[in-house]
């Protein structure tokens, strides 16, 4: 792959959710400071990963990858959807933590020390750096993640890649939980009240609760522009699905009901898209993540750089494609 210009070999990869015992007391759900140390792993998969005991990684961080975690965590920040400790100063950390970001290097650099002092199985890592406690600084609890991965430079040298996501389902979840599919499904009238009509406020709710459940007025307003999976070119309506460009979680309510924030995609390319793991190009071209092996590529028969030539892109889906290319792929354009 290639960073700032520079062809790196992809290793190995890792994942971890950042826990609420990691970031600043700002950001926490729970008591306490916050502890520097991060659990990652088993000690024996930490040091598979990262080297024998006692290792001294070298990592770094991206400026451009943390400006678009900042932005995709947003409505997060603005509007909670857990408890932080100083949730109603959310929104200006949100400002400080961007001001402060914008005028760092490209490229961050910092070293993670292993925690072998610590009896038991479980391994974990700490540095006082400050690019680690940027991560500390800026992640909101179990709603992000960070994607380590393993790098070999050009000259041999070992780097490890961090980048930070946020987990978009996670933070639905949290609102309004868990979605319920009733596709086909006749619902339950036997036992019928009078029910008022519905206010105007109550019908607009009602708009954004079926959007968010890829049903009602979004998805039939979203299949008259796009009346099959432009991949595939599947029709069958019951084999599609409504799927946000710009996530549900990220999205005001104008965006969380408009068409244009949407495609319509068959199941597997919905959850890559959703996912992160494939996102298209301003030319329609769809371009494959390197988070997802070769191998798992080949099996789904996906080659990256495909032309996608039913892809159905305007000015205003090119806005909310943007907003997927920077901080929901999980990949650089």
């Amino acid at each position: 792959m290639k960073i700032l210009n520079k062809d790196y070999e992809i290793l190995d990869i890792f994942q971890i959710t950042v826990p609420d015992c990691n970031v600043v007391q700002s950001n926490k759900l729970g008591a306490g400071h916050g502890e520097k140390k991060m659990y990652i792993s088993s000690k024996e998969s930490m040091y598979k990963f990262f080297g024998d005991e006692h290792f001294n990684a070298t990592c770094f961080l991206l400026k451009s990858d943390l400006i678009n975690y900042l932005n995709a965590v947003q409505n997060e920040y603005f509007s909670p959807s857990q408890p932080y400790h100083d949730a109603d100063k959310m929104m200006s950390l949100w400002g400080e933590h961007m001001n402060y970001i914008s005028k760092l290097d490209d490229m961050i650099i910092f070293n993670i020390e292993s925690q072998d002092q610590i009896i038991g199985p479980r391994g974990y890592v700490n540095s006082n750096d400050a690019g680690y406690q940027i991560i500390r600084d800026v992640s909101l609890p179990l709603v992000t993640y960070i994607s380590i991965m393993k790098l070999k430079s050009s000259s041999g040298t070992i780097l490890f890649y961090w980048r930070i996501f946020v987990d978009f389902d996670a933070i639905s979840e949290k609102k309004n939980g868990p979605l319920v599919f009733n596709y086909g499904k006749q619902l339950d009238t036997s036992n019928k009240k009078l029910v008022l009509p519905p206010t105007p406020l109550e019908t607009t709710r009602e708009v954004i609760r079926q959007a968010r459940i890829g049903q009602g007025k979004y998805r039939n307003d979203l299949l008259q522009e796009c009346p099959f999976c432009p991949i595939t070119k599947i029709s069958d309506e019951r084999l599609l699905i409504a799927s946000h460009i710009k996530p549900w979680a990220a999205s005001d309510d104008k965006e969380k009901i408009d068409p244009k924030n949407g495609f319509m995609l068959s199941p597997l390319y919905d959850k890559l898209f959703d996912k992160g793991f494939i996102t298209f190009t301003h030319d329609r071209h769809m371009i494959l993540s390197e988070y997802i092996s070769p191998t798992n590529w080949d099996r789904m028969g996906l080659k990256n750089n495909t032309f996608v030539q039913a892809l159905p892109l305007d000015e205003d889906r090119a806005i909310y494609l943007e907003f997927h290319q920077k901080s929901v792929f999980h990949g650089n354009i």
